[in-house]
């Protein structure tokens, strides 16, 4: 009998829910046995899920991206874009990356394609989640894992157009309280890169005006592996334990030309030389995690921690051929570098409704870094011994320290609801140049940072949501460390430790609309930072030189600000089978430097467009087409903690003296399901119309440059996989009771 509700009336337990928190225990069920006719279930599901705060984007299907590294998979995620490097930018802004919502030391092409599950992409994050990132936002790669009872996996094998190769395996199997997961995945890498970069240097008399040309080839290859156990110790309580290792080695060779001319009146004197590198880095990340999970009976409350370890180790080195062409002398040159570096990281995250409408959630995070390198440089004699040069090398080690502790408390109403939060970040950062008696860093006792959300629902199909964050982007070791790095002497690279931490506002606007088939997401945004770190290049007397060069360095500016629009629109047609998600980007960005420099102001409008359509074909063929198109734009801040770059100062940085120059490129993929969608083979082409290069154009008072880069063209890959697996609630205690069905259970 229910009270209170009309004959034929279904009633409401949403509120009884809430008031009664019954716990009934285990209840154990009587086992049954019934033969049924087979059960085909046809449909697909969508590549895209967005929400007000974020958008998740499946992997599964990404055919462009099979056989490749997160760099490919993560190129044609809509509000993203990735550069040559693996730098990762959205809304003209470097985003701070995790694995599975935690910090890591790999690069993304050091993870494969073919191991991500999904890629959660949030725009304006809460005060839950961590704070540095500036600008960016958060972007999650999560990892496959799957928790169905049985077992099920996939194998893979591929190659590519350049000799290239991947092969990889996933397995996982469930019975009872126990789930284990196991996935391993090898790349062989052949690329190529070419470029080019000419600057005119203004103050020398003659101008001098230099000529820099490069063709390299980049051989390497990884192996990485993951295993875990998740132990359900009941229906309310899990431990999982989890471990992943990655071994590799990169040895990129590259030739470099390098053409002075002297602008002399009348005539130009010209000289010429080839640099031959060749460079070997080995490294080796491991990573170990510890994660409970509690429930309780109140539905909705729930207890998670986790504590998380990853450290990586890598040694290598370079040689530097470098040929005169007018005399014909030759210099020879070598540089050593070890290092280390190791994550830990803590977090703990406690759920609790308060009566019906009211939420409260609460947490605490501790994350510490440390890193040490060591990297020496040689020259060789007329001997042939090499001898070191002590005043270029360096040794270096730092610590970075960040604690934080948050609280969000949300309220539901009929149609509209709110959700503020706190989080308070303590950071500590120290550098030491070992051997010279040098300390920097910096320290922020505590930082608050505040968010708010209010969502109004305007009816069943129709939302709207405004949104604040604060947030942090602190500046990494490369952009402090107040050491020169002298691999090419025309580009001279430093940093400063004086640099402070930018911080920044960000308030946003958005509207979701729902309808058959489709979602339409509008975002209205509007960013402002004070101290932004910002790449700057000046002209400096070097001693180690004896001569003026020109430096690329860093610097706080005055403030930046960034506002614009984002339309994101996945619309489902002819019942599935052809999918568009369209997504355009609108901005303005503009950089107040006049701090570092008088009148130093840069101000870009950028406009950004991808589009990726999938399209079901007959016979269990699939295509998928993706594009990008990126008008000019000022540089990209890069997140100081994501190590994403690989370069000396890890990628690209914003700059208020110039501007990336335009590009575009596509990428299409032919899949065919076999054995009744079992099996699949994929066919796919990277920037199909060799369009995708990137550069730059910078102007100061003391030199002009203009740069590009292009790297693996057109890159055909071909890739099969094969998925198996079996729904058995009983298959580690299989007993042979029917000898007709022998061998039944290896089909």
């Amino acid at each position: 009998v229910t009270f209170g509700v009309k004959p034929g009336q279904r009633p409401n337990m949403s509120g009884g829910a809430s008031k009664f928190d019954v716990d009934l225990g285990n209840i154990s069920l009587a086992e049954a046995a019934q033969t049924l006719d087979e059960v085909v279930v046809k449909g697909e599901a969508s590549t895209v899920t967005m929400a007000l705060d974020r958008k998740v984007f499946k992997m599964d299907k990404n055919s462009v991206a099979s056989g490749g590294t997160a760099v490919d998979a993560l190129k044609n995620v809509p509000s993203l874009s990735v550069d040559l490097d693996g730098n990762i930018t959205m809304r003209n802004a470097s985003p701070q990356v995790f694995i599975d919502g935690r910090p890591t030391n790999l690069t993304l092409d050091q993870v494969a394609a073919d191991a991500i599950e999904s890629v959660e992409v949030i725009t304006n994050p809460s005060a839950k989640y961590d704070a540095s990132g500036g600008q960016g936002g958060i972007v999650n790669i999560g990892l496959k894992k799957d928790r169905r009872i049985g077992y099920n996996g996939m194998v893979r094998v591929g190659a590519d157009s350049r000799q290239g190769a991947n092969a990889g395996a996933d397995i996982n199997a469930r019975e009872g309280k126990i789930n284990a997961f196991l996935s391993g995945n090898y790349n062989l890498r052949q690329g190529i890169a070419y470029g080019e970069t000419e600057r005119t240097n203004l103050q020398s008399d003659p101008t001098i005006k230099v000529l820099q040309t490069t063709d390299g080839q980049n051989k390497g290859s990884f192996l990485n592996g993951r295993a875990g156990l998740d132990w359900f110790i009941n229906n309310r309580n899990t431990i999982t334990f989890a471990g992943s290792l990655t071994r590799g080695n990169f040895s990129p060779v590259d030739i470099l030309d390098i053409q002075t001319d002297s602008l002399l009146s009348g005539r130009t004197a010209s000289s010429l030389s080839t640099r031959t590198s060749e460079n070997n880095r080995m490294f080796r990340n491991m990573g170990a995690s510890i994660l409970y999970k509690k429930l309780f009976p109140q539905q909705g409350r729930e207890w998670t921690a986790d504590f998380n370890v990853n450290q990586v180790r890598f040694d290598g080195g370079a040689t530097f051929n470098t040929v005169f062409q007018q005399t014909g002398a030759t210099t020879y040159e070598r540089q050593d570098g070890t290092g280390s570096s190791r994550i830990y990281t803590f977090q703990t995250d406690y759920v609790h409704p308060l009566g019906e409408k009211y939420q409260l959630e609460f947490g605490a995070r501790a994350a510490v870094r440390d890193q040490a390198n060591n990297n020496a440089n040689f020259v060789q004699d007329a001997a042939g011994n090499w001898v070191e040069l002590s005043r270029f090398a360096s040794q270096y080690q730092y610590t970075d320290q960040i604690y934080a502790g948050y609280a969000t408390l949300s309220r539901g109403y009929k149609h509209w609801g709110y959700q503020v939060g706190l989080r308070a970040e303590s950071s500590k950062y120290e550098g030491n140049l070992v051997g010279e008696n040098k300390t920097f860093g910096n320290q922020y006792p505590i930082s608050l940072f505040p968010s708010a959300f209010v969502t109004y629902n305007l009816n069943e199909e129709d939302n709207i949501q405004l949104s604040y964050s604060r947030r942090i982007n602190r500046p990494n070791f490369f952009q402090l460390i107040p050491f020169t790095d002298y691999s090419d002497s025309l580009n001279l690279r430093t940093g400063n430790p004086a640099l402070l931490p930018e911080f920044t506002n960000s308030l946003e606007l958005t509207y979701q609309n729902i309808f058959k088939g489709g979602n339409l997401l509008i975002s209205v945004y509007y960013k402002q930072a004070s101290d932004l770190i910002t790449a700057y290049q000046y002209s400096a007397f070097d001693e180690l030189l004896g001569r003026t060069a020109i430096y690329s360095g860093f610097a706080n500016s005055n403030l930046s600000e960034a506002y614009g629009t984002e339309f994101t629109l996945k619309n489902s047609l002819s019942k599935g089978k052809l999918e568009f998600t369209h997504n355009i980007n609108l901005y303005n960005s503009r950089v107040d430097a006049s701090n570092v420099e008088q009148s130093l102001v840069n101000e870009q409008f950028t406009w950004f467009a991808k589009e990726n359509i999938a399209i079901r074909l007959p016979a269990n063929f699939s295509l998928q087409l993706s594009g990008e198109y990126r008008s000019r734009a000022a540089f990209s801040p890069a997140s100081g903690d994501s190590g994403r770059g690989r370069g000396f100062h890890g990628g690209p940085s914003n700059s208020a003296q110039g501007y990336t120059i335009p590009v575009w490129f596509a990428d299409v993929a032919v899949r065919k399901d076999l054995f009744d969608r079992k099996a699949s083979l994929t066919l796919n082409v990277s920037d199909v119309f060799r369009s995708r290069r990137m550069g730059s154009y910078s102007a100061t008072d003391f030199f002009v440059q203009e740069s590009w880069r292009v790297r693996d063209p057109q890159t055909f890959r071909l890739n099969f996989s094969y998925r198996f697996g079996k729904t058995d609630a009983s298959m580690f205690k299989r007993k042979n009771t029917n000898m007709n069905n022998a061998g039944n259970d290896m089909m």
